[in-house]
């Protein structure tokens, strides 16, 4: 079949309902009533010949070609906005759509500037639709370099080739355990390394080999993906686990946190800017410039 623009339009607006859950959750997003959607859905159904998704008391579910057509629906449209940003480019206008991806539990770091630039890039190109994810580290840079996400924030412990790092700044971890903790009211002179590596520890599971090579293996040690998977397993007393300092002030003034004495593992990551390598869009390379500027990065 030839792809029209009503087609384009009706797979908009599947891919807003799918990526939202259903119908009533898409509505916002798209500013169309419910029936309106229904009415575009079946419509795209018709032109397919086949049945999407399921709407009922279990919620809303993809079918297996709903699942085919979603992923065409998101080919095409990432294709279109990044033809359409080199096509703007030519007559110097700034459009489209901006993806960020940025790590998980790191809005409370104060020396993330990341909302001064998102600001200072709404004033510059309003028009420029920005969207955001949180996502694991590998996962951004697998979307930078797929280009799913344009623009990566983050500390990367297993980089990719064909993308740039830029450093902006270092983020300090030190060890933390719960106050409910065997070793939370023990003396700190007393405690040793041996001593910490004698408890479970919580790890992160994209951490590199070397990194974790320095953290002794213990049976009951467990690793996440998600600082903030972490957090819930150190304020359980059972773990002790390597956190960011400025995400773990707020818990340690509450008492339910308690930060160990400095140890050998406590460590900086470096925080970086990433995007894919070569001349970009100047979207992109506006938005890169910004955060750069923040931090006085040449």
């Amino acid at each position: 079949m030839q792809i029209s623009g009503s087609d384009i339009h009706l797979l908009t607006v599947f891919d807003c309902v799918v990526r939202n859950g259903g119908f009533s959750a898409a509505q916002a997003e798209l500013g169309l009533s419910q029936p309106t959607i229904s009415n575009h859905i079946a419509a795209l159904e018709e032109r397919l010949g086949a049945k999407l998704c399921q709407r009922g008391r279990r919620g809303f579910l993809l079918t297996d070609k709903g699942l085919i057509v979603h992923e065409i629906a998101q080919s095409l449209i990432n294709t279109l906005d990044d033809q359409s940003r080199q096509l703007s480019a030519l007559k110097g206008s700034l459009i489209g759509r901006l993806n960020i991806a940025a790590v998980d539990c790191s809005a409370s770091d104060p020396n993330l500037k990341l909302p001064e630039a998102i600001r200072k890039m709404a004033e510059q190109a309003p028009a420029v639709r920005i969207c955001m994810e949180i996502q694991q580290p590998q996962d951004i840079l697998n979307g930078i370099a797929d280009g799913s996400f344009h623009v990566g924030i983050g500390s990367f412990d297993n980089k990719i080739a064909g993308l740039r790092y830029e450093d902006l700044y270092d983020e300090w971890h030190e060890l933390y355990c719960g106050t409910d903790h065997p070793i939370a009211n023990l003396p700190p002179e007393s405690l040793s390394m041996q001593d910490l590596f004698e408890y479970p520890w919580v790890h992160r599971g994209y951490w590199n080999r070397q990194r974790q090579k320095r953290i002794r293996p213990n049976d009951l040690d467990r690793v996440v993906y998600h600082i903030e998977a972490q957090f819930f397993l150190i304020l359980s007393g059972q773990y002790l686990g390597l956190l960011p300092d400025h995400a773990a002030e707020p818990f340690v003034k509450s008492g339910r946190l308690k930060k160990l004495p400095q140890a050998e593992e406590d460590y900086s990551c470096v925080m970086q800017v990433v995007t894919r390598s070569g001349p970009q869009p100047k979207t992109i390379e506006l938005f890169r410039s910004l955060m750069k500027s923040l931090y006085k990065v040449t």
